[in-house]
């Protein structure tokens, strides 16, 4: 477990697996229920790191492509950049009507990583102790 100088817990990427341990230690019990929503749980929190690094990707990819690092006219540069913008324009679109003009600078990419980190903490200190 990862905590803080304070220690407050910060993020256990590993809280599934821990709790899955204790059910297989006899710790606790785990009913097939159990079972299923600790799966659901640990998709959920999968699925949130997946697309917490298509967000990063596209933040890195969008600076490459305006420094001119990577060729714009390469096909496999344009369908990559293709992909990270249809996969993540839909969510930083609405965020970025919501704030204000900075001069140029997006910080929507930020504030999403934001809520998927607050999401993933409310998931595992949360959700997860009231279904397992």
């Amino acid at each position: 477990m990862v905590s803080d100088p304070t220690h407050h817990t910060v993020w256990h990427p590993d809280g599934a697996t821990a709790l899955a341990a204790r059910a297989a230690n006899g710790y606790m019990s785990a009913s097939p229920t159990e079972n299923l929503m600790l799966a659901l749980l640990k998709t959920i929190d999968f699925a949130i790191g997946i697309y917490w690094w298509i967000l990063i990707g596209s933040a890195i990819f969008s600076w490459l492509y305006a420094f001119n690092v990577v060729n714009s006219r390469n096909q496999f540069v344009g369908m990559i950049g293709d992909f990270l913008f249809r996969a993540t324009e839909p969510v930083l679109r609405p965020i970025r009507r919501i704030l204000p003009d900075l001069g140029g600078i997006d910080i929507s990419p930020i504030i999403v990583l934001l809520i998927l980190y607050f999401l993933r903490e409310f998931l595992w200190s949360t959700i997860a102790p009231l279904v397992i």
